[in-house]
């Protein structure tokens, strides 16, 4: 059972307002930060985050958990792809190819989207909590 069409465009417009505001974080973080293990951290945080909301955005009705996973998958796919130095080539090519999908591989990053994922999910129930609605597993329900 998916989510009232009403609830579905709520998550939806709420998770496209998120998504603009961590997009903007993550180029303030990559632009202006000092390049730091810690801003690296943040950056690939932000990352995975962005693909879950987007995911959100996406599929409002999708299930947390469902959503969460494939967002995991796809940082670990886009991850594991620099292994092979394709994204390096593309980058040289268009430079912004780089935001989207790195250069260089870092064993640190695995450990980083997932967990940043289960924050956003959790903060993707709350919000849901917050609006008067259940979150339960699905996307954000009406009570």
């Amino acid at each position: 059972m998916s989510p009232p069409p009403r609830t579905a465009r709520r998550r939806r417009l709420a998770a496209a307002i998120a998504l603009v505001v961590i997009v903007a974080a993550g180029l303030l973080v990559h632009r202006a930060a000092p390049s730091s293990p810690a801003t690296d951290v943040a950056g690939d945080a932000l990352y995975s985050v962005a693909v879950y909301t987007g995911l959100v955005t996406l599929f409002a009705s999708g299930r947390r958990s469902a959503l969460g996973a494939l967002a995991v998958v796809w940082c670990v796919a886009v991850e594991l792809f620099q292994l092979t130095g394709v994204p390096v080539a593309l980058a040289a090519a268009f430079p912004p190819i780089a935001l989207v999908l790195g250069t260089g591989f870092d064993a640190r990053d695995l450990v980083v989207y997932p967990l940043a994922v289960v924050v956003a999910a959790a903060v993707d129930a709350m919000v849901g909590r917050r609006g008067g609605m259940t979150s339960g597993d699905r996307g954000l329900e009406s009570t």
